[in-house]
Formats: structure tokens, C-alpha cells, sequence
């Protein structure tokens, strides 16, 4: 994992004065996985170490026992401060995954799109677990919709993105967001957001959720855009623009906007090819975090946009 050389030179300097989190992701032994990662980030010890990605089907994994053995005598020897998960199962099964009994933290998908988790969460911090949300932004596709989708929701914002994480911060279960950031504007105005949190109103929240309430549809095709599912197409599908696409017309109904997203796909502007080059090999879809139906999606995408 490149990231993590790149973090490790990156804290020279500053490991005090951070929170560090990285993840096991269940490939091979525990042990030699933290080992590898302690030499990689040049540190001593994780402040907080996720068994990345697990849903109940972790119980069926080779290394889950050896795992949480180990997991258990990491935080004695003071390698780990604190273990958590990361979590994409389904949101009533998460007690499950909370009896293990090692864990102090999840972290856990949500945001304006997919409020699905919300049940998942209170029940983590009923029984003493912090919560950190991903994709607070949803994946970019909060910041990135046009100003006549945002207007919908009639909330007095500067940008998308501060109503998108003002929305995730007025959830009283939600202790931390983590969102992805790109530039140092994206940073500046996401440390400025997340310092003077202005909780919306019982009155702003209900009429979000009457507007999302409308465009329920989006929850069949909720593409984060981690873009797990691209080095697997053989043929270059740019599934998550096409995707985003897709709920530009399905969700907000700009038709014209729509379009022009997806006719840019294989242009200058935007690498990779559109959805008829899709060949339906199924290469893609056991990687996709949200287990999104890639090739039926990917199919009414092409009904819809040629």
C-alpha cells in the first residue's frame, strides 16, 4: 500500500500530534499484516486499526479467529490503541459483528443519498461504540450536483458540501466524518465546516428527507465512485461516471445535464468508454463495496443514453 510509505514520510515530525488509522483487510495473517504496516508508516504503534470492510460473511474467513487473537494481543503489547471495523453488511446485522467483543469504534456509509444505515449506527452508540462516517459527501456526488438539484432541498448554504456535512454532523450518533479531499481548497473548506458545526434545524432535516423521500429510486444505483470495480473491466467501462450519469436523470430529472456528463465519457475530459462497450463478463461486480448489479445498470444506462 503506497499510502501508507507516503503517511509515514508525511508524519515526520508530527505522529504525536495526529490520529492514525489504517486497516487489516483479511489476505493473509494478522500479524505479519501489522507488522508490514508499522515498518511501512515508521511508527510504533496504530491509534486505531479497522478489519476492513466486513460484513457477517467475516465469520467464514480463514483468518477471522487468528484475527481477533490477534487483534487482542496487538493491543496489549501496545501496537494498537483502539480497534474497529468497517462495516458494508447489512444494517441489522451489525450486533453481530459488535458481540465479537474488540471493538470501539465502526466506521459506517452515510449521508444525504443513503440513510439506510441510521438504525446500524444508533445501535453502535447505544453499546459504547464511536461512530465515523464515510462518504459524508457521497463520494463527491453531494459537491458535484448542480445548483438546480441543491436548491431543492432549500437550505441557506455556500456550497454542497457544507450542507451535505452539516446534514451527517446533525445526526447526535455521529462523533467523526472522514471525507475525501483532493486539493487544499477541498481541505480548508472541510476543516472550516467540520471546526464551527452549525447542526441543521428539526425543520431543514424534515424537509430533506421529504426531498430525498422522492427520489427513493437512487438507492438502486448508489455508486460511491471508489472506483474498486474499474481495474477489473477489460474494456475500460467508466462504470462510476456513467453511474453518476444515470442518477442525474433518474433522481433530479436534468435530462440535458445528464447527457452531456455521459457524452464526455471517452472524450479528453473524461478517460475510459461508455456503457456499450460493457461485454457483461461480470469481472466487475464481486468488487463493488454496495453491491450494485453492474451489468443491469450499466444496460438501462445504455437504453437511456444511446
Amino acid at each position: 500500500n503506497t499510502s501508507e510509505y507516503a503517511v509515514g514520510k508525511a508524519l515526520k515530525g508530527w505522529r504525536d500530534k495526529v490520529y492514525l488509522s489504517t486497516k487489516y483487510p483479511f489476505r493473509k495473517d494478522f500479524r505479519e499484516t501489522l507488522e508490514e504496516q508499522l515498518t511501512k508508516l515508521d511508527t510504533d504503534y496504530i491509534d486505531l486499526y479497522h478489519f476492513h470492510g466486513i460484513s457477517t460473511r467475516v465469520f467464514d474467513n480463514q483468518f477471522f479467529e487468528s484475527a481477533v487473537a490477534g487483534a487482542i494481543k496487538a493491543k496489549e503489547e501496545g501496537l494498537v490503541r483502539h480497534m474497529a471495523f468497517s462495516y458494508h453488511g447489512k444494517p441489522e446485522e451489525i450486533g453481530k459483528i459488535i458481540d465479537i467483543g474488540i471493538f470501539e469504534s465502526v466506521l459506517i456509509q452515510y449521508n444525504l443519498f443513503d440513510r439506510s444505515n441510521e438504525g446500524a449506527m444508533a445501535e453502535a452508540k447505544s453499546r459504547g461504540l464511536g461512530v465515523i462516517v464515510m462518504g459524508p459527501v457521497g463520494g463527491g456526488r453531494v459537491a458535484g450536483l448542480p445548483k438546480e438539484a441543491a436548491e431543492k432541498w432549500g437550505v441557506p448554504v455556500r456550497s454542497n458540501a457544507e450542507l451535505a456535512l452539516r446534514f451527517v454532523f446533525s445526526n447526535p450518533n455521529v462523533d467523526c466524518a472522514i471525507s475525501g479531499m483532493t486539493s487544499i481548497p477541498m481541505i480548508e473548506e472541510n476543516v472550516a465546516i467540520a471546526s464551527n458545526i452549525e447542526p441543521l434545524s428539526a425543520q431543514e432535516i424534515a424537509d430533506i428527507s421529504a426531498s430525498m423521500d422522492e427520489n427513493k429510486r437512487l438507492a438502486n444505483l448508489y455508486c460511491t465512485g471508489c472506483n474498486y470495480c474499474l481495474p477489473h473491466c477489460q474494456q475500460q467501462v467508466n462504470i462510476s461516471a456513467i453511474f453518476q450519469a444515470m442518477n442525474y436523470l433518474r433522481v433530479y430529472g436534468l435530462k440535458e445535464f445528464a447527457q452531456e456528463h455521459y457524452d464526455s465519457i471517452g472524450t479528453k475530459w473524461m478517460k475510459g468508454t461508455k456503457a456499450d462497450a460493457c461485454i457483461q463478463c461480470g469481472e466487475c461486480e464481486p468488487h463493488c463495496p454496495q453491491n450494485i448489479n453492474i451489468i443491469e445498470q450499466l444496460e438501462e444506462c445504455l437504453q437511456a443514453f444511446g
